[in-house]
C-alpha cells in the first residue's frame, strides 16, 4: 500500500429507524465491525441523544470507527479509518450494512497518508510501547452516555455495561440504565423520569404536602406511577384505607419490579388496587365525590400522557373529588416547558377557581433545568402554608425516613420566586 491509512466515507440509506436510535445496538454493531475486519478494540464511547439520535466512535489500535445517527431521516454517517494493512475497512462496511439493514448507500474510499508525497523524520522515542502500556492500560473501555435534550439545552449521564432493561410497548419505549452518578434510572420515549438517587424528590413532593394539608385521606386515586414510586409514598400513611392506581403501561410497571426495587416496594401492599388501563377513561366513568386525593403521576404532554393536560379531564377529577379533596399533578418546569407549566397553571385555575390553586417548587437535578413544580387544587377553600399544622408535619417526618420533605421545605415550597409569579400572573 503506497498510503499510511485508508478512508471510507460512507452514507447508508433507508435503514431500520429503530436500531439507528437505538446505542446499545449501535456500539455493539460498530464493536462488531472493527473485531470482524481484524482490528484491536481499545475504547468505545457513545452518546444517546433525546429524543433520536446517535453519535460514536470506536477507538481500534489501527485508528477508529465513527458514527451518527439521523432515526427520522433513516440515515447514518459512518467514517471508517484504518492504518496499515492488517485491516480490511470494507469488512466492517459490509458488517455495517448489514446491520442497519440500509436499502441503499454511497461509499468513497480515499487514501491518506500518500508515502510519495512524504518524508520519514528522524523521531526517537522517549517511551517503550510497553511503558506506556503500563501507565494508560490495554484493557477495552467503554464510554456510554445518555443525553436528555432539547433544541438548546441537555443533561447527560454516564452508563455503565449494556441497558438493564428495553422493552417496547404499545404506547412508548421503557429503558432502565445502570448510570455511574445516579444509580439506575427509568427513561420512557428517552425522558428521565426517575433515578435512584433523586427519585425521592419528585415522590414526596408530589405527595407529602397534599397529604399533610387533608389530613385523613382515606380513599386515594393515582394516574400513572407505575415506577411505584408514589404508592410507596402515599401507603405512609395509615389513614389510607384503598389506593386505586391506574396506570397504562404494564411494562413501566414490570420494568420497576426487577430494576428498581426501593421504588416499587409497595406493590404488595393490601391497600393497593393496581388497574392496568387508561387513566383519562377511568376518570370520565368514575362516580361523583369518590376520592379524598387524587395524584396525577403523569409523563410530559406527549404519547398516552397527553391527555391529562386537557380541560375535560381536570373537569372529571373535580367532578370525583370529595368537598374537601385535592388533586396534585407534576406541573412540568418554569424554566424548561415554560409554556405547559403556564398553560396547564391557567387550565387548572379555570376549573378550580384562581384562588384555589397552587404552584410549589423542588429541585431533582436529574429533571431538565434541575427546577420542577408541583400543582395543588383544592375543592375547597384551603391555603397551603396557612391551613398547614407544622407539628403534624414534624411528627410525621419523624416517624417516617423522608430525604426531602420536612415542615421548613412544604412552606418554602409555596413560597414561588418573584419571576415564577410573573409567569402566572400571581404578582
Amino acid at each position: 500500500m503506497n498510503s499510511l491509512g485508508r478512508h471510507i466515507l460512507v452514507e447508508f440509506i433507508g435503514c431500520n429507524p429503530d436500531i439507528l436510535n437505538d446505542v446499545a445496538a449501535i456500539e455493539s454493531g460498530m464493536i462488531t465491525a472493527a473485531k470482524d475486519a481484524g482490528a484491536t478494540v481499545i475504547q468505545s464511547s457513545f452518546h444517546h441523544f433525546s429524543p433520536y439520535g446517535v453519535s460514536g466512535v470506536v477507538v481500534i489500535q489501527e485508528s477508529h470507527l465513527a458514527i451518527h445517527t439521523w432515526p427520522e431521516y433513516q440515515y447514518a454517517a459512518v467514517d471508517l479509518f484504518t492504518c496499515g494493512t492488517s485491516v480490511d475497512p470494507w469488512v466492517s462496511f459490509d458488517h455495517l450494512r448489514k446491520a442497519f439493514q440500509a436499502q441503499n448507500y454511497s461509499a468513497l474510499e480515499m487514501y491518506r497518508g500518500a508515502l510519495s508525497m512524504l518524508k520519514r523524520a528522524e523521531y526517537t522515542l522517549t517511551s517503550s510501547r510497553e511503558e506506556m502500556e503500563k501507565k494508560v492500560g490495554t484493557q477495552f473501555q467503554r464510554n456510554l452516555w445518555f443525553t436528555d435534550k432539547d433544541q438548546n439545552q441537555a443533561f447527560s449521564l454516564r452508563y455503565t455495561k449494556d441497558i438493564l432493561f428495553n422493552q417496547k410497548s404499545p404506547y412508548q419505549t421503557v429503558r432502565v440504565y445502570d448510570t455511574e452518578a445516579y444509580g439506575k434510572m427509568l427513561a420512557i420515549d428517552d425522558m428521565i423520569m426517575c433515578t435512584e438517587r433523586d427519585e425521592a424528590h419528585y415522590h414526596e413532593m408530589i405527595v407529602h404536602p397534599a397529604f399533610q394539608l387533608h389530613g385523613h385521606a382515606k380513599n386515594v386515586l393515582v394516574i400513572g406511577g407505575g415506577d411505584g414510586g408514589t404508592i410507596r409514598e402515599v401507603l405512609k400513611y395509615p389513614s389510607v384505607e384503598k389506593a386505586t392506581m391506574v396506570e397504562i403501561d404494564e411494562v413501566v410497571v414490570e420494568a420497576s419490579k426487577k430494576y428498581l426495587p426501593t421504588l416499587a416496594s409497595s406493590f404488595g401492599d393490601p391497600r393497593l388496587d393496581l388497574k392496568i388501563g387508561d387513566g383519562i377513561d377511568f376518570v370520565a366513568k368514575a362516580k361523583a365525590e369518590t376520592y379524598d386525593v387524587i395524584i396525577v403521576d403523569g409523563s410530559d404532554p406527549a404519547g398516552p400522557a397527553e391527555g391529562l393536560f386537557s380541560k375535560e379531564f381536570w373537569q372529571n377529577c373535580h367532578r370525583c373529588l370529595k368537598k374537601d379533596g385535592i388533586v396534585v399533578t407534576q406541573g412540568e418546569s418554569p424554566m424548561f416547558h415554560q409554556q405547559t407549566f403556564v398553560d396547564l397553571n391557567q387550565c387548572l385555575k379555570d376549573v378550580f377557581g384562581a384562588k384555589r390553586v397552587f404552584t410549589s417548587l423542588f429541585f431533582a437535578t436529574s429533571y431538565p433545568s434541575g427546577m420542577w413544580s408541583i400543582k395543588t387544587s383544592f375543592k375547597s377553600d384551603k391555603h397551603p402554608i396557612q391551613d398547614f399544622q407544622i407539628e403534624k408535619a414534624k411528627q410525621f417526618v419523624q416517624k417516617n425516613p423522608l430525604q426531602y420533605y420536612n415542615e421548613g421545605v412544604h412552606v418554602g415550597a409555596f413560597n414561588i420566586p418573584t419571576f415564577v409569579k410573573k409567569l402566572l400572573n400571581e404578582l
